[in-house]
């Protein structure tokens, strides 16, 4: 496995630390450092199977690190108006792979349920992504009997880390064919937990998914942005295929979903970018002609207007209090 960072030297201490944990697990999988700027020739190198993208510009855990005027926007506008920086770097390894190893299957971390429809708009592979729907899908799965080997099909969006105002607006699921009912209760225990401890799941859900691509193993499961749809569905992935497993059509499930990413500030339209009215209210004081929405094929200028805001407005902040550090109220930008 190699692993490539913007810092090298970030590289090489994941690299080190997986090493040391697989050998503790007896696995002889190795693990190599690079440069992210070295990525076209690791690709020709090595025509890996699977490209898995982690790095964007902004980490969702800013405003409780480092909070400020940029992280009260995000706060007051929906985590969707960070899209563009969410895209920046999926967009230039989408193009690597496209151009070097375009047998490889690129999965993508970062904010796929928009993303995803973002690459697809720009005619990039991505062939689905990891977190959100996944990690949604195994709390609910945790609140069933282990011996329990019903399928379980769920579908959701981002925004459904948090609960929704509107019951109607909840997570989907089904065991088999049979819709739960219950899915806001059984979505409390991780709607409460910190959002950095949840990552524990997500790499978990992450690395099987990882691993079943690689054997070829038949899965049915739950994820983000297949083929490039936006939000989170259950599929069945074999052989290196996807194909979609919805209880229900799916022009209704990319209609829900595109519904959700309004929730969440953003959605891409067609060949555009389109803001939610919250965010675009946010956003208007700073950049009006971005608040409007822009075409997907701008979106690496549009990241460096954001870039350049995210520094103006980077002035220190009150840190927020307990009230606002609570997860489980929906806000947009949490």
């Amino acid at each position: 496995m190699h692993v490539l960072a913007r810092r090298p030297a970030a590289a090489r201490e994941v690299a080190d630390v997986a090493g040391m944990r697989a050998r503790l697990d007896g696995s002889p999988v190795r693990f190599a450092a690079a440069a992210l700027s070295d990525v076209r020739e690791v690709l020709a190198r090595t025509r890996p199977r699977v490209v898995l993208n982690c790095a964007s510009h902004q980490s969702p855990w800013e405003r409780m690190t480092r909070p400020s005027e940029w992280t009260n926007l995000l706060r007051r506008g929906g985590f969707g108006l960070t899209l563009p920086l969410q895209a920046g770097p999926a967009i230039s390894l989408a193009r690597a792979v496209a151009e070097v190893s375009p047998e490889a299957l690129l999965v993508n971390g970062c904010f796929p349920d928009a993303v995803n429809p973002l690459l697809k708009a720009l005619g990039l592979p991505v062939f689905c992504g990891i977190g959100n729907v996944m990690t949604l899908s195994a709390a609910v799965r945790a609140t069933l009997p282990a011996d329990d080997t019903r399928t379980l099909r769920v579908l959701a969006h981002h925004v459904h880390l948090h609960a929704p105002e509107d019951s109607a607006d909840e997570v989907l699921a089904w065991l088999d064919d049979e819709q739960l009912t219950d899915v806001t209760t059984r979505l409390a225990k991780l709607r409460a937990v910190d959002r950095r401890e949840l990552n524990a799941v997500t790499g978990h859900a992450a690395a099987l998914l990882v691993e079943n691509l690689l054997t070829g193993a038949d899965t049915r499961t739950s994820v983000p942005g297949p083929l490039g749809l936006p939000g989170g569905y259950p599929v069945r992935i074999r052989d290196g295929s996807l194909t979609l497993d919805l209880p229900v059509p799916e022009d209704a499930a990319v209609h829900r979903n595109q519904r959700d990413g309004q929730r969440d500030g953003v959605v891409v339209d067609g060949s555009d970018v389109v803001f939610g009215e919250t965010a675009r209210h946010a956003l208007l004081p700073h950049l009006p002609d971005v608040a409007a929405g822009f075409p997907v094929q701008t979106t690496a200028a549009v990241c460096g207007r954001l870039l350049e805001l995210r520094d103006r407005l980077r002035s220190p902040a009150p840190f927020p209090n307990e009230e606002e550090r609570c997860l489980s109220p929906v806000r947009p930008g949490t």
